[in-house]
């Protein structure tokens, strides 16, 4: 392979894996690397439709004032991910604004952004945002075009299989195999009319990193999108309640709270309380396949009334490892389990597809006249 010619896979592959990036942490909720703005509210420092590199709140250290983060919103454009600029930092949260709006979020009825609720954290080296251009744009008609293919599959079968995390990797599953198929067809018949062969085995390795590519997506989903912050909202009243979530000032109440796995594969399950306020027992356990689990919950409301917000942060990773090897991971860090459990099954997963295969398989096919799908 010429330099030149390396040079441009290269560039395709980098291209490629940033609008991946971008467009599974947008599907997912929670940044990979990349994030990027859809409105003006963040001009001048960030145009519409850019791309910045995105530290995970785990990893970026204490936010103060001044940083960008991104944070999942509730009211702001009707919720979602939302990258805004830190203007301060009080008890109850952050206070947020966007760059171009004339005042805070919080002004607009967003209540303070809680710790839980901070996916990442812009970078800046030298101070100022690292932005990349015009790659937004390119994830936001990518979405709308897989959306779009989505539902028009599911109405002609007939189907919502189709729709959702689940439809999206049938989906991508489904066209990384026509694609190789196709693709390898008109290969094929190119290379006859040049009279040269197929390197041996290329399209199985291909194939395969294809479809590993969608089991590993599919992995991370079923343990990132049922995750996350779950926000109890409490009111510290003056006077007694049948409400769990109406306390009376000055005391404590618990109650149970059931977390469900729909899938089949057990989940091994980590709960961290945010604040002194709220607390729950037990903060680790494992759901079998297609069950659910209790844990109690113990909020404490403040001497003063009002309405206020507690937050329980839950990681799920698939008991594929054995729990003290999860539990291990997960000390040292969230992301860590998911990391290697996407290894242990990324790995088998494509060295079994290879074997399977096979470069012989592919090479009987290349030397015969015809095609094995004709």
């Amino acid at each position: 392979m010429e330099a030149r010619q390396a040079l441009w896979t290269v560039a395709q592959l980098a291209v490629v894996l940033i609008v991946l990036a971008l467009f599974v942490g947008q599907f997912l909720g929670q940044p990979i690397l990349l994030s990027y703005v859809t409105s003006e509210s963040m001009e001048p420092t960030i145009d519409v439709g850019d791309g910045f590199v995105a530290i995970p709140s785990e990893a970026a250290g204490d936010i103060d004032e001044g940083d960008i983060i991104v944070f999942e919103a509730e009211k702001i454009q009707g919720g979602g991910l939302t990258t805004h600029r830190v203007v301060d930092v009080t008890d109850e949260g952050y206070i947020t604004q966007g760059d171009n709006n004339p005042f805070t979020d919080q002004d607009g009825g967003e209540p303070p952004v809680a710790e839980t609720e901070v996916k990442a954290v812009a970078w800046r080296p030298g101070g100022s945002v690292l932005t990349i251009p015009f790659v937004g744009t390119a994830v936001t008609g990518v979405q709308s075009l897989l959306q779009s293919v989505q539902l028009t599959l599911a109405r002609s079968l007939g189907t919502r299989a189709l729709l959702g995390t689940q439809g999206l990797a049938y989906v991508m599953l489904g066209s990384s195999v026509l694609l190789y198929l196709v693709g390898g067809r008109f290969e094929d018949d190119r290379r006859r009319e040049r009279g040269r062969t197929r390197d041996d085995g290329t399209s199985a390795y291909k194939l395969m990193a294809l479809l590993t590519l969608v089991v590993v997506a599919g992995v991370t989903a079923s343990m990132v999108v049922p995750a996350g912050a779950q926000e109890f909202g409490i009111v510290s009243a003056e006077f007694e309640s049948d409400s769990p979530t109406v306390i009376r000032q000055g005391t404590t109440e618990s109650f149970n709270y059931t977390i469900g796995n729909s899938g089949v594969i057990p989940t091994v399950v980590f709960l961290e309380a945010t604040g002194e306020r709220i607390d729950t027992q037990p903060r680790q356990f494992t759901i079998d396949g297609r069950s659910t689990a209790t844990t109690e919950v113990t909020i404490s409301a403040p001497e003063e009334t009002g309405q206020y917000r507690a937050f329980v942060q839950q990681y799920r990773y698939l008991q594929i490892l054995p729990t003290p090897v999860i539990e291990a991971l997960y000390r040292l860090h969230p992301w860590a389990p998911i990391v290697v459990i996407d290894a242990m099954v990324a790995v088998p997963f494509y060295l079994f597809g290879i074997w399977l295969l096979g470069s012989e398989r592919l090479r009987e096919r290349e030397r015969s006249r015809g095609s094995w799908w004709s």
